[in-house]
C-alpha cells in the first residue's frame, strides 16, 4: 500500500453565503505534483501509530491477497515481491512498537524499495483504506488521504490549458465525467473488459474523464471538492466546451448531486454546461444494510482486495454512514451522532434543475414481480429516488428510469443491457 504513486493537490478555500446558509466553497486552486513515495510510507506508519497495529495487519493481509492471483472483479495483478512486502510491513510494525521513535530514519531506509514497487498493486488498497478510514486520514493530515483529482488512463490531469492540450489531443466538446463508488477508484470502471466511459467515447464522441476521491469523507465534502476541480477542468478545456454529462455509480451519484448543489451556491460556470446526469445503483435514500455496519461487510467482502477490512465495520467512515439515508448536504449530518439510529434527518434536495437526470436500479430478481429485491446493496426504490414521504421523492421522469433484472450492484458497471439503456438515453438527449 505505502508505495503507491499518485498526484497530490493543495487547495485554498473561501466562504460565501448561499441559500442554505454559509457554505464552504469553492474558490479553490488545485496544484498537482508527483507523489513522494517516502511520504506514503510515513503516512502508513502514522496510521499504524495513531490507530492500532491491527490496521497494519489488515493492510498486509490485503497486500498478500493482491499478490496471490487474479481477482474476479478486475484484471489479474502480478505477484508482489515477498521480500519487499515483508520488509515494508515489518518495518511499519517495528515503528509502531517504538511509538514513533526514529520514524524518519527507519522510513528513509525503505525509500529505494518504495521507488521500485509498482503503483498498480497498491492503488486498490489505497482506495479501500480511504473508503474505510478516509475521514480520519483527512482530519489528521495523513499522506495516505486521497486528494480529489481528475484522471485519464490512471494518471492525474494537470488542470491547466497547456497541460490539458498535451494530455488530451483528441478532446471533443462533449465531456463525460465518471464518478466511482465507495472504496473504489477510477480503475474500477474497467470491469470484465468493459468501460462505460470508453464505450460512450466510441459511440457518442464523449471525452471521458474519471474522478478519483477519498470516499471516506462526507459526501458533501467530496461534492464541494468535485465541483471545484470541475470548474478548473472546464476553464482549461482545450476546445470549446459544448456540454457535460456525469455518470455516477453508487456513492458517485450522490457525490455528483452534491457537486451540482455546491456549484449552484458558488455560481460556478461548469454547472450551466451540465446536460445529463446518469446514476447507476445510487442509494439516493440510503440502504438498510448500512445501519448495522452490514453495508461495509457486504461492500468490502465482494473483493479479495478489500475483504480483510470487513472486520472494521464498526468504525466505518463518514462516507459510509452518509449512505444510511443518502446524505448529500452538510446539514444532513452536522450536529448529529452519525452512528445513532433515528429518523431520516434530511431536508429536500431536488434533482439539479435544467439537467436530464436518469436512474438505473438493479435487482437480483430475474423478472418483474410485486416486490423486487435490490441489488444486494441498494433497494430498487432508493436507486430510483422513490420515498415513502412524497416531499423527499426525486422526480426522475418515468422514461428516465430503468430496472436491470438478474444482476448485482457491481454488474451495473459491465452489463450490456445497462450500457444499451444509457446509450439510448444519451443518444436521445443529443438529438
Amino acid at each position: 500500500m505505502s508505495h503507491v504513486s499518485w498526484t497530490g493537490a493543495h487547495a485554498s478555500w473561501a466562504r460565501r453565503s448561499g441559500r442554505r446558509g454559509e457554505e464552504h466553497v469553492i474558490v479553490r486552486r488545485v496544484t498537482s505534483k508527483p507523489r513522494n513515495h517516502v511520504e506514503d510510507l510515513r503516512g502508513a506508519s502514522r496510521l499504524a501509530i495513531e490507530a492500532t497495529c491491527a490496521v497494519t495487519d489488515l493492510v498486509e493481509a490485503m497486500h498478500h491477497t493482491i499478490a496471490s492471483g487474479p481477482d474476479a472483479l478486475g484484471r489479474p495483478l502480478e505477484r508482489v515481491s515477498g521480500p519487499i512486502t515483508g520488509l515494508i510491513y515489518g518495518s511499519i510494525r517495528g515503528v509502531t512498537r517504538l511509538v514513533g521513535a526514529s520514524i524518519d530514519r527507519a522510513l528513509a531506509q525503505l525509500a529505494p524499495l518504495a521507488e521500485t514497487a509498482p503503483a498498480q498493486e497498491a492503488e486498490p488498497v489505497l482506495a479501500v483504506v480511504n473508503g474505510v478510514l478516509g475521514d480520519y486520514l483527512s482530519e489528521t493530515g495523513n499522506p495516505l488521504a486521497i486528494p480529489t483529482q481528475l484522471r485519464q488512463n490512471g494518471r492525474a490531469l494537470v488542470l491547466e490549458p497547456q497541460a490539458l492540450r498535451a494530455a488530451l489531443p483528441d478532446a471533443s466538446g462533449r465531456l463525460l465525467v465518471l464518478v466511482h463508488g465507495s472504496c473504489m477508484s477510477d480503475r474500477g470502471w474497467l470491469r470484465l473488459g468493459h468501460d462505460h466511459g470508453a464505450a460512450l467515447a466510441r459511440d457518442l464522441g464523449y471525452t471521458p474523464i474519471y474522478a478519483f476521491y477519498n470516499s471516506g469523507q462526507h459526501i458533501s465534502a467530496n461534492g464541494r471538492e468535485l465541483a471545484a476541480v470541475l470548474e478548473q477542468l472546464a476553464a482549461a478545456w482545450p476546445v470549446p466546451l459544448d456540454e457535460i454529462a456525469i455518470l455516477g455509480h453508487s456513492m458517485g451519484g450522490l457525490v455528483a448531486r452534491s457537486a451540482c448543489h455546491a456549484a449552484e451556491v458558488a455560481g460556478l460556470a461548469w454547472r450551466s454546461k451540465l446536460h445529463d446526469l446518469v446514476c447507476l445503483g445510487s442509494p439516493h435514500h440510503g440502504a438498510p444494510l448500512e445501519r448495522g455496519g452490514s453495508w461495509l461487510h457486504f461492500l468490502l467482502g465482494v473483493s479479495r482486495y478489500s475483504a480483510p477490512f470487513a472486520r472494521m465495520a464498526k468504525i466505518r467512515s463518514a462516507g459510509i454512514t452518509d449512505m444510511r439515508y443518502g446524505n448529500v448536504l452538510d446539514e444532513h449530518w452536522q450536529g448529529r451522532d452519525r452512528f445513532a439510529l433515528g429518523r431520516d434527518p434530511r431536508d429536500k434536495l431536488d434533482l439539479p434543475a435544467g439537467v436530464e437526470c436518469y436512474a438505473i436500479a438493479a435487482t437480483t430478481a430475474a423478472s418483474p414481480g410485486r416486490k423486487l429485491p435490490g441489488d444486494g446493496l441498494v433497494p430498487v426504490d432508493s436507486a430510483l429516488g422513490q420515498h415513502a414521504q412524497p416531499e423527499l421523492t426525486l422526480r426522475f421522469p418515468d422514461d428516465h428510469q430503468s430496472i436491470a433484472f438478474g444482476m448485482g450492484h457491481l454488474e451495473l458497471l459491465s452489463n450490456p443491457q445497462v450500457y444499451a439503456t444509457m446509450l439510448r438515453w444519451l443518444s436521445r438527449a443529443r438529438s
